[in-house]
């Protein structure tokens, strides 16, 4: 019965295919009805007996219509396009926690984070290849120079020339047009055209420059060609002798703004009337063409033509007019520059790419038979109006042999001719059949181009402003109607075509649009080769007849030639694109477009980190690599701000969290976009990362062993000091020290920094999900808390306990939200107990900063938060180089001089003296030390009394620290053991020692940078090292306690 289960039947099947064309083919089939599908079953691809694809075959199972849908059998979801798009109210598969069944990702939260906002697209006309890019595309190219200055070209450069210069204009166009192409399927484009498919593909700071220009010269090709409409209506009105000022450039300038009054009206009024005037332009050019084709072999009806120049086809005229004739200061590139402008239309289809049914199939298809069918109309008016008219002609009877032709032997320039192909625009009126409607034609050639020049602008300045890329192009960017149409860039665009239409010279024009656009197409070569050579995966265009190198061929070719052009046109234009780049690059928009600098970008990253693998180390080229214990940077600024002092400058920094509790998807991503956002808006340069689940000891194991990739790999790990180390628990007391031990057994150095009152914040950090206010010392996002006031007016804040945790709940309830968003008052403590006392108040710590709802923090508070952030009035960075430890003691003091905000503080040195006897020649050898090492210091002092006991104060204050672990009731772990005291008797003298010393010459410094006690394994224990600790750091400015890991990090070798 199982092998009866199934019936198979054979469908029609297709020709073999493979890929993308199979699935074509598939998209294309008519789909069968609702009975026939149940009748005849589910389509496969079967396989033959030679395993190849064959004819389509169809499965059906017999007991399906008894069965359930998949969708009532499973939660997984099936592969549909809707899975893929990137809207809101798209189709959503599974969440990973829904499939997984994991408590801590839940469906909500996952969608949260997949949700990707992305405007409604308007619902508006859609256009296909034809009406959309074929037609846009020819009117596009067939311009102003199609009837007004072909003839001008080919009497300047001659026929063979200007079929070179079709030559080259064809081949830049054609290699872009692939280009465009190859992007144009990688995927769906939508509106924006060239700046769509740039900023998608170069990133933001591309596209948006090139977007801007590209913008700028269609609205200039939209003043030239209705120029070039007024010129030859000029040309008319002076023929009929009618005039309005002068036939020049006023008639032009009033004309030619009525004119860009009603195309931007037609434009306004939508996509549907723009089609249908289209339909009616192109109908009337392809009708004028013809009749100036069809006049020409006519020949010339009259005398009055022959003696104007129009001689009809004839060989002796071709080769009179083959070679160039170049008048004034004319040359091949200065014809070029003016020939150019006509064949810029091929970006038509992909500036309304929004509009199109199908914007990957339509654009290389119209395109390209655009650019086929204009080339060719080129070529062929080139040839007819060379072989048919002459150069310069004077229009006198009298200088015909026999009244029917020319000597043209005889025949020189003369610039008081006023006909021929030299002196005339309306050659073509005179060779056609009839001439009036040549100037149909260049009136539908001008307009029409014109016409999609005033559409695509306004698009191209909406998707900008959609993007706020350009803040000033947001209001521009505002669409109106159903459609959708931006009204307001209508305007902009009106008013600089306008401001360009008062020039009123067309050749003046000309080749300032030609640098424009050969920039734009420079750039659409460089994004494929770009693309293609980067390979990026989600570089798959459908469009193959592409090639990397002929990108790069096509760019070169275009930027050659810009320059050829016009070297100061063309460096103003790449001073434009820089400018615009630069503003963008400074405004760094938060966008993410996978473009291909992303990819390269990775790429590059991933090849130096090999490369610097591969790179053994070099005392020259080293640099502290941090690995910063702060667990939230926001809840610990100083300890942040102190590493990035020393790492600012291009080195590595990761802030590790470390997490007891185990935190969900939402959580961790939670954490890690705040502390990304707080790092950006405090411009520190880090990474962040975050273990959850381990207690501090094993969490700062696995971020010790497992941080960074290769050489870029924490070499110091830098933390705070655990101030509260005589009250915490024992278990977090031994964690803490062992985690010196971990970093100094994986060789890496270690900085313990004790600022006075604390680095800890956290429980002015808000736990929860931040708002939008700032804290009070960045301009980072955040929310900062305050802990309600005691009734002493004193703080709460706990030190840095390095042991990460969340706020106990019951403690939530002490918090009020502060935010920098609302406005601060500044005034004094109100508490009565304070009013009783009659001693003088300190006002530093009574002003506080005040909310609009009462809550207060203290000025001391917020001024702690920025102590290694905020300029250092005069003082001293006092380092006391106590041992050897490869140098890393004295450099980062010598880093963090150099900062702008310590550069106030001189560096003053402390060494200690092995001999008394021989103190002058020790502090020359440490002198010269310091010179080779080319430190520059202010003063170097030599200790020399370390070894003397300590005062009795100095030891009674050890004994009040260390009382409570070695009391016999202490646990095993944190107990100092008499054995241990006596054993480091003498090594606990010196740092008692060592204390006084440090009060009597560093209690005023700025900062205090000295040598860390090497906790050696199994012979001092955590509490007593803690004690040493203690008492070097008590009472002091904040001090870094330094140990390298015995490598020079130092030379005085070249």
């Amino acid at each position: 019965m199982a092998e009866n289960r199934f019936q198979v039947s054979t469908v029609e099947g297709e020709s073999k295919k493979n890929g993308i064309h199979l699935g074509t083919s598939i998209i294309s089939r008519p789909l069968r009805s609702s009975a026939e599908a149940t009748e005849r079953g589910v389509a496969v691809v079967g396989q033959n007996a030679q395993g190849n694809l064959g004819s389509e075959t169809w499965l059906h199972d017999a007991g399906w219509r008894r069965k359930r849908s998949l969708a009532q059998l499973t939660r997984e979801a099936l592969p549909r396009m809707e899975n893929y798009r990137n809207s809101k109210r798209a189709l959503k598969r599974p969440s990973l926690g829904e499939l997984h069944g994991d408590h801590l990702i839940t469906e909500e939260d996952e969608r949260e984070q997949r949700d990707i906002k992305s405007p409604t697209p308007h619902a508006g006309i859609k256009l296909g290849w034809i009406q959309g890019v074929l037609i846009p595309c020819l009117l596009n190219i067939w311009g102003v120079m199609l009837f007004l200055r072909i003839s001008w070209v080919v009497s300047q450069a001659g026929i063979g020339l200007s079929l070179v210069i079709i030559a080259i204009s064809s081949v830049v166009c054609v290699i872009t047009t692939l280009s465009l192409s190859a992007i144009c399927t990688n995927g769906e484009v939508k509106g924006g055209g060239i700046y769509y498919i740039i900023s998608r593909s170069l990133g933001p700071e591309f596209g948006a420059s090139v977007g801007i220009i590209f913008a700028f010269a269609n609205a200039v090709s939209a003043s030239m060609n209705t120029i070039g409409f007024c010129d030859s209506m000029n040309n008319l009105l002076k023929d009929q002798g009618v005039k309005i000022f002068d036939n020049g450039a006023n008639d032009t300038r009033l004309v030619g703004a009525i004119a860009l009054v009603v195309m931007c009206l037609i434009c306004a009024v939508g996509m549907d009337w723009e089609s249908k005037a289209q339909n009616f332009l192109i109908a009337v050019i392809m009708a004028a063409i013809m009749d100036f084709i069809i006049g020409a072999f006519m020949g010339p009806k009259s005398p009055i033509e022959v003696a104007q120049g129009f001689v009809g086809l004839s060989v002796d005229t071709i080769n009179s007019n083959f070679g160039s004739a170049y008048t004034e200061d004319q040359n091949f590139f200065a014809v070029f520059a003016i020939f150019f402008p006509s064949v810029t239309g091929i970006q038509a289809g992909a500036n309304i790419s929004g509009d199109l049914k199908d914007p990957s199939s339509a654009i290389p298809k119209g395109t390209l038979l655009a650019l086929l069918f204009s080339m060719i109309s080129y070529a062929v008016m080139v040839l007819v109006s060379g072989a048919g008219a002459l150069r310069d002609a004077s229009g006198n009877l009298t200088d015909l042999i026999d009244n029917s032709t020319y000597d043209l032997s005889t025949i020189v320039h003369n610039a008081t001719y006023q006909y021929g192909l030299h002196n005339s625009y309306t050659v073509m009126q005179l060779m056609s059949a009839w001439g009036p409607f040549i100037y149909a034609g260049c009136w539908a050639a001008t307009l029409s181009t014109a016409l999609t020049n005033l559409l695509s602008v306004p698009r191209l300045i909406a998707a900008l402003g959609v993007d706020r890329i350009y803040p000033g192009l947001i209001y521009f960017a505002k669409p109106y109607g159903r459609a959708g149409e931006p009204y307001r860039g209508y305007v902009l665009t009106f008013f600089v075509s306008l401001a360009f239409l008062l020039i009123a010279s067309l050749d003046t024009i000309a080749p300032l649009i030609s640098n424009f656009y050969l920039a734009s197409y420079a750039l659409i070569n460089f994004c494929t080769f770009h693309a293609a050579i980067v390979r990026p995966l989600g570089w798959r265009p459908t469009f193959r007849y592409y090639n990397a190198w002929l990108s790069l061929m096509g760019c070169l070719m275009c930027v050659l030639i810009m320059f050829s052009i016009s070297w100061l046109n063309s460096v103003i234009t790449c001073v434009i694109f820089f400018a615009l780049y630069l503003v963008v690059q400074y405004r760094k928009p938060d966008v993410n477009w996978g473009s291909s600098t992303q990819a390269q970008t990775y790429k590059v990253a991933l090849s130096s980190a090999h490369n610097l693998a591969r790179t053994g180390e070099h005392v020259k080229n080293y640099w502290p690599q941090l690995l910063v214990l702060a667990g939230r940077p926001q809840t610990r600024p100083a300890l942040v701000d102190l590493g990035n002092l020393i790492t600012k400058a291009g080195s590595l920094m990761i802030i590790g969290d470390i997490s007891q509790t185990k935190l969900s998807y939402k959580e961790r991503a939670s954490r890690a976009r705040q502390s990304d956002e707080w790092l950006r808006g405090r411009k520190v340069k880090a990474f962040y990362s975050n273990v959850h689940g381990f207690n501090f000891e094993l969490g700062a194991r696995a971020l010790v062993q497992a941080a960074g990739v290769g050489r870029l790999a924490p070499n110091v790990l830098l933390m705070g000091f655990k101030a509260d180390w005589t009250t915490a628990p024992c278990q977090d007391l031994v964690s803490y020290f062992n985690v010196l031990h971990t970093a100094f057994e994986n060789k890496l150095a270690v900085a313990i920094v004790r600022v006075p009152g604390g680095l800890d914040y956290g429980c002015v950090v808000a736990e929860e999900t931040p708002s939008n206010g700032l804290t009070a010392t960045s301009s980072g996002s955040g929310e900062l808390r305050a802990c309600l006031r005691l009734p002493h007016t004193q703080m709460l804040h706990a030190d840095s306990d390095l042991d990460i945790s969340s706020t106990p709940k019951n403690n939530l309830t002490n918090m009020i939200s502060l935010t920098t968003s609302r406005s601060f008052t500044i005034s004094e403590c109100k508490d009565k107990d304070k009013k009783k006392e009659k001693k003088p108040l300190d006002m530093h710590r009574q002003i506080v900063y005040k909310t609009s709802n009462g809550t207060e923090l203290s000025k001391d508070q917020l001024s702690q938060m920025s102590i290694f952030q905020k300029k250092q009035e005069s003082g001293t960075l006092d380092v006391w180089w106590l041992y050897d430890d490869g140098g890393l003691t004295i450099l980062l003091p010598y880093i963090i001089s150099q900062r702008s905000t310590w550069g106030n503080c001189k560096l003053r040195i402390f060494a200690l003296a092995n001999r008394r006897h021989e103190m002058e020649l020790e502090e020359r050898n440490m002198a010269n030390l310091l010179s080779k090492f080319r430190i520059d210091y202010s003063s170097l002092t030599m200790v020399q009394d370390i070894t003397e006991a300590p005062q009795d104060n100095t030891k009674k204050l050890f004994e009040e620290v260390t009382k409570k672990f070695t009391d016999e009731s202490a646990s095993e772990e944190c107990r100092i053991s008499e054995t241990e005291m006596l054993t480091l008797a003498g090594k606990t003298n010196r740092q008692l020692r060592l204390r006084e010393l440090l009060l009597a010459n560093s209690k005023d410094s700025r900062l205090v940078v000295m040598s860390l006690p090497m906790p050696r394994k199994d012979s001092v224990s955590a509490p007593l090292y803690m004690a040493w600790l203690e008492m070097l750091s008590r009472d002091l400015p904040p001090v870094l306690f330094v140990r390298g890991n015995q490598t020079s990090v130092l030379t005085f070798y070249s």
